[in-house]
């Protein structure tokens, strides 16, 4: 899924899936994932919760979305507590993990009342009141006091108005199927799509299959440590994820591999409380169960501890924005000094990487060509001091409707010690989708994205670029180097960008091919006026004798 572009980042850890909380959640060899759209059954119940919300007075997207995600994990412990349950009654041995105590609660409530399976069949009004009471605040002290998920989860709030719209919401919910991890995730997905299209909140999403080829193209392996410092929902992790389960299958059954994934691998920043719950619950949906999401203002925080700890970062950070000195982390100033968010992050993503990591990020176009002095130094950097791979210019639509800018994906490896010596340049044209604020999909879903399962011809090309940029870019040190520069993608080198004072735009090195086209002689052409006059003139001369 996908992301929303925020103004920043993150840092609050999610110890509480795992160990305690979820014990064995997505334990176990899964299939090699192959992306299915959920069905149209699902979607319609997935429609109808959404309009309930609506309907009842909520109309604020993401407060629908986190509420969802609320009633999505307390039906989840419910889940958990059940599996344990079982296995207990097969062992004929006392439950290892209780997700629920025995007992009751301080307000004298069974925690037995508190489960899903249990309450899902109340009253209304008596649903209501062990929800809002009971499983709200016992969400809240989940994880023992002091605990990173408590932490998480302190300010919780029920906000659903009425017992009437709660017990609509229970019951649509407990009628979509949430068996397996391929339906979950894309449903959470389609969930949050529906963010994206309520356009509020100064928000936008990613689309997911920009982030599928940003992540094909630098391909993580399963020893990579993958980080998005301003990751809100989480898309580009989640998809990282779905890209190593599906090459690398072997992240899920060596020990060690499957610990690193599980715990170690994905961490990403945000600082809204609501995106960081949105974000993890994304993760855990797709079966990560101990990511690092974690609450971090990525720009204004010092990055010490974070310094050249990433092997590859994923990001399509916030920009169009400016920030005060004062408020701006010192360490990344003495970088590139610029209140300017899209280079600040730029500098970041330098910062946290170490010698020999890869980003892959998404910059307005300003970036390649600004004329500021912040704007030539960084890009001097990129290119003397590291090496810069590649920059793929995108259409203006790829965004809409929620913003028109034109952007880039820039690729580069961290080495401080230089290495560029060609970059490749390419010129996305289509991707898949018309390019005005409608996003019609031009193909069948089977020719879409960066890995159409249906082949695509000529024709089919011209409307989606994706797949050719995965392949050239394979031959970015081989064949692409003798592209001319009038094909769609072609290598400069790194002299000519030095020559051009380090200006990374395509049209600055992209050669347009004028067709020729032949003119007559300019004698010619009065030759062949006059011949025209004087037959005027005869005929005129022959039609004043016959009115005689």
């Amino acid at each position: 899924m996908d992301r929303l572009a925020r103004s920043a980042s993150v840092q609050y850890r999610l110890s509480w899936v795992s160990g305690k909380l979820c014990g064995g959640l997505f334990h176990g060899l899964l299939t090699d994932r192959k992306t299915e759209l959920i069905t149209g059954e699902i979607r319609s119940k997935v429609d109808k919760i959404w309009d309930a919300f609506w309907t009842g007075g909520v109309s604020n997207p993401l407060e629908v979305m986190e509420q969802i995600t609320y009633l999505l994990f307390i039906k989840r412990l419910d889940d958990l507590h059940t599996l344990e349950e079982n296995k207990a009654n097969r062992t004929k041995k006392p439950m290892e993990r209780r997700t629920f105590p025995e007992g009751e609660d301080a307000k004298n409530r069974s925690y037995e009342d508190l489960r899903w399976s249990r309450f899902k069949h109340f009253e209304p009004k008596e649903m209501f009141e062990v929800v809002a009471e009971h499983v709200f605040p016992f969400l809240r002290t989940l994880g023992g006091d002091g605990s990173t998920y408590a932490h998480h989860m302190k300010d919780a709030r029920f906000t659903i108005p009425t017992p009437a719209l709660l017990a609509k919401v229970v019951d649509l919910i407990d009628a979509v199927p949430m068996e397996d991890r391929d339906t979950k995730g894309d449903l959470y997905e389609y969930m949050l799509g529906k963010i994206a299209t309520a356009g509020q909140n100064g928000q936008f999403r990613t689309p997911r299959h920009i982030i599928e080829l940003m992540v094909q193209l630098t391909a993580p392996t399963p020893k990579d440590v993958i980080c998005d410092p301003a990751c809100g929902t989480a898309g580009f992790l989640v998809a990282a994820g779905e890209y190593l389960r599906e090459k690398h299958p072997e992240v899920l059954r060596d020990a060690k591999l499957k610990k690193h994934f599980h715990g170690d691998m994905f961490h990403g920043f945000d600082f809204d409380s609501t995106m960081l719950r949105i974000g993890s619950m994304n993760m855990l949906l797709h079966g990560v169960e101990n990511p690092d999401i974690v609450y971090r203002d990525s720009l204004a925080q010092e990055h010490g501890a974070e310094e050249e700890r990433y092997s590859l970062v994923l990001a399509n950070p916030p920009f169009a924005g400016s920030l005060d000195y004062e408020s701006c982390a010192k360490d990344l100033l003495q970088i590139v000094k610029t209140k300017k968010t899209e280079l600040l992050f730029l500098t970041l993503f330098l910062r946290l990487l170490k010698p020999g990591g890869r980003a892959v990020i998404i910059v307005p176009d300003g970036v390649l060509f600004g004329s500021s002095k912040a704007h030539k130094t960084l890009r001097k950097m990129l290119v003397e001091d590291q090496k810069l791979d590649g920059i793929i210019s995108m259409p203006g639509g790829v965004f809409k409707p929620y913003a028109g800018v034109s952007t880039a994906i820039v690729l580069f490896t961290k080495t401080n010690s230089g290495g560029t010596e060609h970059v490749w340049f390419y010129d996305m044209l289509a991707d898949g989708k018309s390019l005005d604020d409608k996003r019609t999909e031009l193909l069948p879903p089977e020719k879409q994205g960066p890995a159409p399962t249906a082949k695509l011809t000529g024709d089919e090309h011209a409307k989606n670029n994706l797949p050719d940029i995965l392949q050239r870019w394979s031959k970015r040190d081989k064949s692409e180097r003798k592209n001319q520069r009038t094909a769609q993608s072609f290598c400069v080198p790194k002299s000519d960008i030095v020559e051009q004072g380090y200006d990374l735009s395509i049209n600055r090195y992209k050669e347009v091919v004028h067709e020729e086209v032949e003119h007559r002689p300019p004698q010619a052409i009065l030759d062949e006026l006059e011949s025209i006059e004087k037959e005027i003139t005869r005929g005129m001369k022959e039609l004043r004798g016959m009115l005689k």
